[in-house]
């Protein structure tokens, strides 16, 4: 079987309260630079490479001109925002040595993969995927999917696609993958089981 991964919030923890605090913004600041950054069209953008960093900070900033600094500020660095998760590595090996073969499939800035590199500390375990920034195309888009079947030629009955969004998972469904909407670490082994996929 193959087993695709997203990474931020299943393989990788997405901590944008806990780093955005860490630059001393309070709770009541950090809701509105979420609302003016991750909720912006501009963050798909971003992740699919269509615009630039000053690009994308400027459309940040045009969203909630009043704290265009603090903008500036929480998204000069990234590093910290995203860590692995301390099962990543298990789970990975783990599966490869049980016979699957282990793939990532996720949306990621080139921004967030160069500054954020600890987070995919599992990569080196995998035997491949594909990032969003690298082939200008984020989930749910289906042909993101497909391109990932022809790239490593394989049949979507034969995969397993884990996603902690609903709307990616039944986009793969769509295709003919089975599908699970990461919850847990543990809920999701009981529906690999289920599945029939081996540990």
């Amino acid at each position: 079987m193959n087993i695709i991964f997203d990474i931020g919030g299943v393989l990788a923890d997405f901590r944008f309260k806990e780093f955005l605090s860490g630059k001393g913004f309070d709770s009541v600041l950090i809701k509105r630079i979420y609302k003016a950054s991750v909720m912006n069209p501009y963050w798909a953008k971003f992740e699919r490479g269509e615009v630039t960093e000053e690009e994308t900070l400027q459309a940040f900033a045009a969203a909630d001109p009043e704290i265009a600094e603090q903008l500036n500020i929480a998204f000069t660095n990234l590093h910290g925002m995203l860590t692995a998760r301390d099962f990543a590595i298990p789970l990975i090996t783990g599966l490869k040595e049980a016979g699957h073969r282990v793939y990532y499939l996720s949306n990621y800035s080139k921004k967030a993969y160069d500054e954020c590199g600890e987070s995919l500390s599992f990569m080196p375990y995998m035997d491949g995927g594909i990032v969003s920034f690298k082939v200008g195309m984020t989930k749910p888009n289906p042909d993101m999917f497909r391109l990932f079947l022809d790239q490593y030629v394989l049949s979507p009955e034969s995969c397993v696609f884990i996603d902690d969004i609903a709307e990616n998972v039944k986009t793969a469904q769509e295709l003919g993958f089975s599908g699970i909407v990461f919850t847990s670490y543990e809920a999701l082994l009981m529906e690999l089981k289920e599945l029939g996929v081996s540990l």
